[in-house]
């Protein structure tokens, strides 16, 4: 990692945050780093903040997978996806200067394709839910095999590092990042002898396409989010989600692996 010295720096503009980063700023280049006003041009992109802005930061600088991600967190806790807090960023400066304590983890994606109006990358969730106040009901294929007729106020296609998020609240599986695969897990599914799902998450490995057609129903424009992001298209027909080839590179330290994450978040 020592070739890596272009860094940009995602966080908020307000003073308040200005005065927190300032510090941060004035160690990076204390150990020879440039620091770079254009994500373009750098090798190792820095978000400072919560998880929001690690994801903002991805999608804001197009989920390059030929940089460095880390997040440092202004909060007293770390993250999931903040490896470093924001009074002990030495830590962070040190490991990437020297290699020492620091491990580079790779995070799978998702690719989703809406009709014909774009495709898109999601490191949490895609998530389709009503808009209105009726159910939302969708043909589910599996690569171009039928599998279940969805009605309920939506579904959740997380990644394996998203599974800790709005999956898991409607109990989906954690699932470990080193796999390569997508979740789909309900939300409030109605089920009767005309609808039937399954009743419980699935996960698809890398390689399967989920499609997904909107059965309009007077219930054609759905609420769709993309990480934590709106995705503003209307009168939705079809859309194709699969795992991408893309993947997040971040940084993390040695004893801080994505299970230690999980055990102190949540036991």
């Amino acid at each position: 990692m020592e070739e890596r010295r272009y860094i940009y720096f995602y966080h908020k503009k307000d003073p308040d945050m200005l005065e927190k980063v300032a510090p941060i700023f004035e160690m990076a280049e204390r150990y020879d780093f440039t620091i770079v006003n254009d994500y373009r041009k750098a090798n190792i992109i820095v978000s400072v903040g919560d998880d929001g802005a690690f994801l903002q930061a991805v999608r804001k600088t197009g989920f390059r997978d030929d940089c460095l991600y880390a997040g440092i967190s202004t909060h007293h806790n770390l993250s999931m996806y903040c490896d470093f807090k924001l009074n002990d960023t030495s830590r962070m400066i040190e490991g990437i200067a020297s290699n020492e304590n620091i491990e580079v983890r790779r995070y799978p994606t998702i690719e989703v394709t809406v009709d014909k109006q774009g495709t898109f990358q999601c490191l949490n969730e895609f998530s389709i839910r009503s808009s209105i106040i009726r159910t939302l009901v969708l043909d589910v294929f599996v690569d171009q095999i039928h599998f279940e007729t969805f009605r309920g106020d939506g579904l959740i296609v997380s990644t394996p590092t998203g599974s800790t998020a709005y999956n898991k609240s409607v109990n989906g599986s954690v699932v470990d990042p080193l796999i390569p695969c997508m979740q789909v897990s309900e939300v409030a599914s109605v089920n009767s002898n005309r609808y039937r799902t399954l009743g419980s998450s699935f996960i698809l490995g890398k390689g399967r396409t989920l499609s997904l057609k909107v059965i309009s129903e007077g219930n054609d424009h759905p609420t769709m989010g993309m990480d934590n992001e709106a995705l503003s298209i209307r009168h939705v027909d079809r859309i194709h989600i699969k795992i991408s080839d893309k993947q997040i590179k971040t940084l993390k330290l040695k004893d801080n692996s994505f299970w230690d994450k999980v055990k102190r978040t949540f036991l």
